[in-house]
């Protein structure tokens, strides 16, 4: 007699059930439905039923405050998504079941900011309750001023918002005196003048812009005694500083290195060479005409610079941006930082993270294929929202910047701390620069070597040229005496 029974899904007694698989005699263990607990551990009502659309959520933040976009273990810690998940869960748009795991409601992030990062635009994709028409206020009801929702629009249910997205732009404020020379006497300012008197073809020349700054500083902190108070004029200095054309088009140079297609395994962490993944396409970078921030009681001077890639790895706009102002301030050639692309790992310290935020993410190719195809989609835009955008950044995040930067001269304690960085004592207990260093920058030592070695082989290669074409020139002009004797 045949037996049928493992042909049949076979039901439980309670409330556990075993479903069938894909062949005969395999069952699975469905997993009961365990309601949540208020706090005092009574079963909560399970939520009614409602149906859920796939949608791309367009929002901004300023991450002041927050570790960073995504959510974490820890509940304690604070982060964007879980004050949205909270104000999306009050609001309705999301279940309560749904609220406790992201994977239910197929959550996805378009690009992830670190800890402090901000972000204008940035676009999250997962089902929603999208019944009420005034979804989106009561979520921002529930928001703290800091984050934004912009808008909620439908989407394909096959769309996913990291996948589908073309490319990213991401923008980092600079103060331009982060561009000075590192102060005379420090770790930093040492090894550029060792290398100097090895190599003096090698460095460039700012036509003295950072030396004579210094030397107007130095001016003024003269006759003070105090180190709060020669700090303070120093900073006021630093402040009151103006970027000549020349450096600016050295910074605009130096970034356009970056262009195109590099290894960056360098600029991150976790990465080797070898690793495909490290290889990124960069679009364009960009610096702005210098300006100053209107209705603050800051004078510092600042820049844009706007990265438009492909994709991003960790900590990479924070490394680019530190490696580009480093080769301006030790007036180093723009072509140096082609080598860091290369084999050779090297440790690149990150620039603040205070200057950093995510633009926008860009749907090139997904907002081509619903021009197209698919019917009654929006395409995945941020201008239409650019004046309630422009609005927030000035306000939540550049004013924070700005703020932060005034208050706390954040960029200026960052270089400081990289132009100063401890060293040891050499054999003799020699105090200073020494031959047994260990600041960050050994990195840079070999590669300025190698230039360095390579600009004075051109120059030697050069001279003998000169010489053997004077020789030929001498030989030229005595055959021709000989000849006119003839």
């Amino acid at each position: 007699m045949k037996n049928n029974t493992s042909q049949k899904p076979i039901r439980s007694q309670g409330k556990k059930k075993l479903k069938k698989l894909g062949h005969p005699g395999t069952i699975q263990l469905r997993s009961e439905f365990k309601p949540l607990l208020d706090e005092n551990g009574n079963p909560l009502p399970k939520s009614e039923r409602k149906p859920k659309r796939k949608c791309a959520v367009m929002f901004g933040y300023c991450g002041t405050g927050y570790n960073g976009l995504q959510t974490q273990n820890n509940d304690n810690v604070k982060t964007i998504e879980k004050e949205l998940y909270t104000a999306m869960t009050k609001a309705g748009a999301i279940s309560i079941e749904n609220s406790i795991d992201q994977k239910k409601s197929s959550f996805q992030r378009a690009a992830r900011t670190d800890k402090g990062v901000h972000a204008a635009g940035n676009v999250i994709s997962l089902k929603m309750i999208i019944e009420d028409p005034n979804i989106k206020d009561k979520i921002n009801e529930n928001l703290p001023e800091q984050i934004r929702i912009w808008g909620i629009q439908r989407t394909t249910k096959g769309f996913d918002c990291r996948k589908m997205c073309s490319s990213r732009i991401y923008e980092y404020l600079l103060p331009t005196y982060a561009l000075l020379p590192p102060k005379k006497g420090t770790s930093l300012s040492n090894l550029i003048d060792e290398k100097k008197q090895l190599y003096p073809n090698l460095f460039a020349n700012d036509n003295g812009e950072g030396e004579n700054w210094w030397k107007e500083t130095e001016e003024k902190t003269k006759d003070v005694t105090e180190d709060k108070k020669i700090k303070s004029i120093e900073n006021q200095a630093r402040k009151s500083y103006r970027i000549s054309k020349e450096k600016l088009n050295d910074l605009r140079n130096v970034i356009k290195k970056y262009e195109g297609t590099n290894n960056f395994h360098n600029f991150t962490v976790g990465k080797d060479y070898n690793d495909n993944s490290s290889k990124r396409f960069i679009m364009s970078v960009n610096v702005s005409d210098p300006f100053l921030i209107e209705g603050t009681n800051s004078q510092t001077e600042w820049v844009s610079i706007k990265i438009h890639g492909q994709s991003f790895m960790l900590h990479q706009i924070r490394k680019m941006i530190a490696m580009a102002t480093l080769l301006i301030r030790c007036n180093l050639p723009h072509d140096l930082i082609l080598d860091f692309f290369g084999p050779t790992k090297i440790n690149i310290p990150k620039a603040p993270a205070l200057g950093l935020l995510l633009e926008n993410p860009v749907y090139e190719s997904f907002n081509q294929k619903l021009k197209t195809g698919k019917e009654g989609y929006d395409m995945i835009e941020f201008e239409k929202f650019s004046r309630e955008m422009d609005e927030f950044k000035m306000k939540y995040i550049y004013d924070k910047i700005y703020d932060e930067e005034n208050k706390e001269n954040v960029f200026n304690a960052y270089y400081n701390y990289i132009d100063s960085f401890d060293v040891v004592p050499d054999e003799e207990g020699a105090p200073g620069y020494s031959k047994n260093r260990v600041t960050i920058f050994d990195f840079m030592t070999n590669y300025i070597d190698k230039h360095g070695k390579e600009v004075e082989e051109i120059k030697e290669d050069n001279a003998e040229a000169k010489e053997e074409i004077k020789e030929d020139n001498a030989e030229v002009k005595e055959d021709v005496k000989e000849e006119s004797k003839d």
